[in-house]
């Protein structure tokens, strides 16, 4: 059953970013309004290039500005995320807090996007619902306590969904992505990758706007419980297959180098970009495979944008490809 819901409001925190901007599209796309939560709104609205999003005022931090902007809403996107990593651990729980807040006053439902970091090798290779959370990492931890406090919410009347992806990449990647921070460099011609782990290797990707399909068309349900969790398989695909996608897109053989992580080391003390990248090397050595059963017992098929065109729309928004447009291989 999907909702007949005639005042479809939504308010997305983080809508400049990847994953909150995806979804904001996609809401608007289906009818939605949409408010958009903004310290700035007026410099949000010259430059998120999102046209028809209702942005106010508010800072994500203070419970009291994401309360009244939640005011009459009937869906909260939470995908707000501390540019470059910063301050996982002083900002991500805070945010979190004031978003549950604000969908308890508005009697909303809260959707939030959930990583990989949860888990750690015990759980490898092959991600369930149901697969043990020991993370081995500071933001693994962070991410399991907001679960839990999106848990606890949701025992009393809060209702919740939670989306797990893999890296997230597409037409308006950001900053915080591995394509964008390691595989590639925005604004240059593609002629190489730097991958970050062993190609023969499965890894699990997440192109936005089949995220944000996902994600609205969950929200749009009338049939799920109070605290629901799915996982998207993506694209799973080697370093090795990846590479090839890419050379097809850029109509020419990529080289590949290997992502030089002892310099990570190096820099790491001084930039907490790179310290926090560092932490997640563990994901690049080991298959890590997202189990979407539940997902495709609920809507029937994830949507899954072929990899080719996902990839050409993702590396024509880091402006990587050539200008004259190439045919993609079949």
């Amino acid at each position: 059953m999907v909702s007949n819901n005639t005042d479809k409001l939504a308010l997305v925190i983080g809508a400049t970013g990847g994953i909150g901007g995806a979804v904001a599209e996609r809401l608007l796309a289906g009818g939605w309004r949409v408010r958009a939560l903004n310290r700035d709104p007026n410099v949000a609205r010259r430059n998120s290039g999102r046209p028809g999003l209702e942005w106010v005022k508010g800072d994500a931090m203070v419970e009291a500005d994401v309360v009244a902007a939640a005011e009459g809403v009937s869906l909260i996107v939470h995908g707000a995320n501390p540019a470059g990593y910063k301050n996982w651990a002083g900002l991500q729980l805070p945010m979190l807090n004031s978003a549950i807040a604000a969908a308890k006053a508005a009697d909303a439902r809260l959707i939030f996007p959930g990583t990989v970091y949860n888990y750690g090798p015990d759980a490898f290779p092959n991600l369930t619902q149901d697969s043990p959370q020991h993370p081995v990492t500071r933001k693994g931890a962070i991410r399991v306590r907001m679960e839990d406090a999106l848990k606890a919410a949701s025992e009393e009347g809060l209702r919740v969904i939670i989306v797990r992806a893999g890296d997230f990449f597409g037409p308006k990647t950001t900053a915080n992505s591995w394509m964008a921070a390691g595989l590639v460099k925005p604004g240059k011609p593609l002629t190489s990758v730097m991958y970050p782990g062993p190609l023969g290797i499965g890894h699990s990707w997440a192109y936005l706007p089949d995220v944000a399909e996902t994600m609205v068309t969950l929200a749009e349900r009338d049939d799920l419980g109070a605290f629901e969790v799915f996982h998207m398989r993506g694209h799973t695909v080697t370093g090795d297959e990846l590479v090839a996608a890419m050379s097809r897109v850029a109509g020419r053989k990529l080289s590949v180098s290997r992502l030089p992580w002892f310099a990570l080391h190096a820099i790491a003390p001084f930039n907490e970009t790179m310290r926090e990248m560092l932490e997640m090397r563990y994901l690049w050595e080991t298959p890590v495979l997202l189990d979407n059963a539940r997902l495709v017992g609920r809507l029937g098929a994830e949507p899954h944008t072929p990899i080719d065109e996902a990839l050409r729309a993702a590396l024509d928004g880091l402006n990587v490809l050539p200008q004259t447009p190439v045919k993609i291989a079949a």
